[in-house]
């Protein structure tokens, strides 16, 4: 799966990408604030997202998620402060608290991989904060006919 990372904090995302590539996926980029990412969504092309809130040009986190969910990539917020999740979510799977445990990140992973394979679990991991909205899987008609998430 091509895991887009948006976070600030270096050590953080560092941890985060080597957590990503060790489950058996592939990193395709880290941004730091909303320009990088969304150039980096553009570019790149991910089929998933772990999106920080507070970034460094202050909380565009939410505004990088809604766009997300608007072209049909799914991604989980990942906050020190989940009270700053819009009730919403924003379009989110579901939130992550930091500090994560690296089975939490796991779990998370192994959720998003069902989703997207088109075999949902029955429950979402305990380390994933829900949306407590119904998750939807479809196909995405973009250019690159990827199955993707839809909610």
């Amino acid at each position: 799966m091509r895991t887009l990372i948006v976070e600030d904090e270096m050590l953080l995302a560092m941890e985060l990408e080597s957590e990503v590539e060790e489950s058996g996926h592939r990193v395709i980029g880290v941004a730091t604030d909303f320009a990088e990412a969304m150039a980096l969504i553009e570019r790149e092309d991910p089929e998933f997202a772990f999106v920080d809130i507070q970034l460094r040009d202050g909380p565009t986190g939410i505004e990088i998620g809604r766009h997300l969910a608007s072209v049909g990539i799914p991604y989980i917020f990942v906050s020190g402060n989940l009270k700053r999740i819009p009730e919403d979510f924003a379009g989110a799977l579901g939130a992550i608290e930091k500090p994560y445990t690296v089975n939490g990140l796991q779990n998370a992973l192994s959720y998003v991989d069902a989703l997207l394979a088109g075999s949902p679990p029955k429950s979402m991991p305990p380390s994933l904060v829900a949306s407590g909205r119904p998750v939807h899987t479809g196909h995405d008609q973009s250019q690159h006919q990827k199955s993707r998430l839809v909610g």
